[in-house]
C-alpha cells in the first residue's frame, strides 16, 4: 500500500461535479411540473468538530448472533445486545442517560409500535427512549443523534442500538414488508421489491458503466469470505464465483448470492462523552469523529440517476467535512451491500472511485482483506446478515472493533486507525455515513 493508501489508479479523493435533478414523468407533469437543480463540488475537508480525543467515544458495545431466531421475541434480542454493551462499557445501567433505538417494520413483524420505551424497561433503564425510522438506516440515524446528542454537552452516556425480528413471519411477507420503504402509490403498487428495485439499478450501472454479473459475483464471494471467522454472522459459508453465478435467478441480473438474507438479530453501544472517558477511566479506544446524512428522492422515477447515489455522497461529504479529513484518509469500510451492486454504488459515493471505477474492486482484490481498502471484514449484510434496525449499529461495532486490534484480520489490518461506516435506507433514499479513528 502507498503512504497515502491508495494504489488504485480508479480511487479518487473526490467524486467530481455531479448534477442531482428531479426527473418528473408525464403522469406527475400533468398535476404540475417542477424542478431543483444541486451541484456537487469536490469534497472539502474544514476544521473538524472534535480531534479524536475530544470526540465522543465507543465504550461497549453488545451483538446477538445474526440468523433466524423466529421464537425470540424484539425485545429479548435487545436485551441481549443492550446489556452486554453496557457491561462491556464498564458502566452502571443507572448511568446510562438516554437510548437511542432503530427499527425498521416493529409494527409488521411483531404488531408492536413505540419501541424505544419498551426496548429500555427489557435492558433496565428509566431513560427517556427514541426510535428512529430510517427503513434500513435507522440505527444509523440513530447513532447520528447520539453523537449529536454527546457533543452538546446533553449527555454523558448514551445507549445505542437497533433490533429487527423477520424470520417469524416468513420470506413472503418479510419481502412484503421490506417493500414499504418504497414509495406505495407508484413503486409498490406496481409490484416493485427491493430485488426488483436494485436490479433496476445494476442494468443501469451495466448501461452506463459496464460491468457483469461476474463482477458482482466477486463482491458475494469476498464478503462469503470475510464473515467465515465473524461468530455473529448468520452465512459463514465459503462460495466460488461459479456458485455465485449458478445460483438462482431473483431479479436479473441479481442472483440468490447477489442479496442478503432475512435476518434477526440486535445490536448496541455504549457511547460516552471524552470528558467522561477520561474522568471515569474508560477502556474507549474508538472515537466517532464525523458524522454525515442525505436524502434523495423516495421513488427510483424520480431521480436523474439510477447508478448513482447522492444521499450517500452528500452523507459522505458532510462526515469527512465533520472530521477534518477526506476519503483518502480511510483504510477500512463497512458499507450497506444490501445486494451486491450496493457495495460498488456505496464505494463511488463515499469517494473510493470515480463513478463506473468500483465496479471491478472486489475482483481485482483491492477491497479484499489483503487489499488497499478492506471493506466488510464482518462480511457485510451480504453473508453477515441484515436485521434492518440493527444494522447501522453493528456496523458501527465492526468498525470500533477492527479500529481496536479485536478483528480476526488484525494481521491483514492490524495497522488500520480510520474506519468508515455506510448505512442506507431503500434505494438510499436515506443515507448516513460515520468516521471512526482509533485514539492515540
Amino acid at each position: 500500500m502507498s503512504e497515502d493508501g491508495n494504489d488504485s489508479a480508479s480511487r479518487v479523493g473526490s467524486p467530481g461535479i455531479r448534477a442531482v435533478g428531479l426527473a418528473v414523468l408525464g403522469y406527475i407533469a400533468a398535476c404540475g411540473a417542477f424542478g431543483l437543480a444541486h451541484e456537487r463540488t469536490p469534497f472539502t475537508v474544514r476544521k473538524p468538530y472534535g480531534l479524536p480525543m475530544t470526540a465522543p467515544r465507543v465504550a461497549g458495545v453488545g451483538l446477538t448472533p445474526f440468523g433466524e431466531h423466529s421464537e425470540r421475541t424484539g425485545r429479548d434480542m435487545f436485551a441481549e445486545a443492550g446489556l452486554a454493551a453496557i457491561d462491556d462499557a464498564g458502566v452502571a445501567p443507572a448511568d446510562v442517560e438516554a437510548l437511542y433505538y432503530g427499527n425498521f417494520m416493529g409494527e409488521l413483524a411483531e404488531h408492536q409500535g413505540h419501541q424505544a420505551p419498551l426496548m429500555a424497561e427489557a435492558v433496565g433503564l428509566d431513560v427517556p427512549a427514541t426510535r428512529f425510522e430510517a427503513a434500513c438506516a435507522s440505527s444509523g440515524a440513530a447513532v447520528r443523534e447520539a453523537v449529536r446528542a454527546l457533543r452538546s454537552g446533553e449527555t454523558d452516556v448514551v445507549l445505542v442500538g437497533g433490533a429487527e425480528r423477520m424470520t417469524n413471519i416468513g420470506t413472503a411477507a418479510a419481502t412484503d414488508a421490506l417493500s414499504i420503504a418504497a414509495d406505495d402509490l407508484y413503486e409498490i403498487r406496481a409490484g416493485m421489491t427491493f430485488p426488483g428495485a436494485y436490479a433496476l439499478m445494476a442494468r443501469a450501472y451495466f448501461r452506463e458503466y459496464g460491468g457483469s454479473r461476474e463482477d458482482l459475483a466477486h463482491v458475494a464471494v469476498k464478503n462469503h469470505e470475510h464473515a467465515l471467522p465473524n461468530e455473529h454472522a448468520q452465512l459463514r459459508t465459503e462460495i466460488s464465483v461459479a456458485d455465485a453465478l449458478e445460483a438462482p435467478t431473483v431479479a436479473d441480473p441479481l442472483g440468490l448470492y447477489d442479496a442478503c438474507p432475512i435476518t434477526d438479530g440486535a445490536s448496541a453501544a455504549v457511547l460516552v462523552s471524552a470528558d467522561c472517558a477520561e474522568r471515569e477511566g474508560l477502556d474507549a479506544p474508538v472515537a466517532v469523529t464525523g458524522t454525515g446524512q442525505g436524502g434523495d428522492r423516495l421513488a427510483l422515477h424520480d431521480r436523474e440517476h439510477l447508478a448513482r447515489t447522492p444521499a450517500a455522497a452528500d452523507a459522505a461529504e458532510e462526515a469527512y467535512a465533520d472530521a477534518g479529513r477526506g476519503p483518502e484518509g480511510i483504510d477500512v469500510a463497512e458499507v450497506h451491500d444490501c445486494f451486491t451492486i450496493a457495495e460498488v454504488l456505496a464505494l463511488e459515493s463515499l469517494g473510493f472511485y470515480e463513478p463506473g471505477g468500483a465496479i471491478t474492486a472486489a475482483r481485482e482484490g483491492e477491497t479484499h482483506a489483503t487489499g488497499d481498502l478492506p471493506v466488510n471484514l464482518s462480511g457485510g449484510l451480504k453473508a453477515k446478515g441484515h436485521p434492518v434496525g440493527a444494522t447501522g449499529v453493528a456496523q458501527v461495532i465492526s468498525l470500533a472493533k477492527v479500529l481496536a486490534g479485536e478483528t480476526s484480520w488484525v494481521d491483514e489490518v492490524g495497522d488500520a486507525a480510520v474506519g468508515v461506516a455506510h448505512n442506507a435506507g431503500g434505494t438510499v433514499a436515506s443515507a448516513t455515513v460515520h468516521v471512526l479513528e482509533a485514539v492515540e
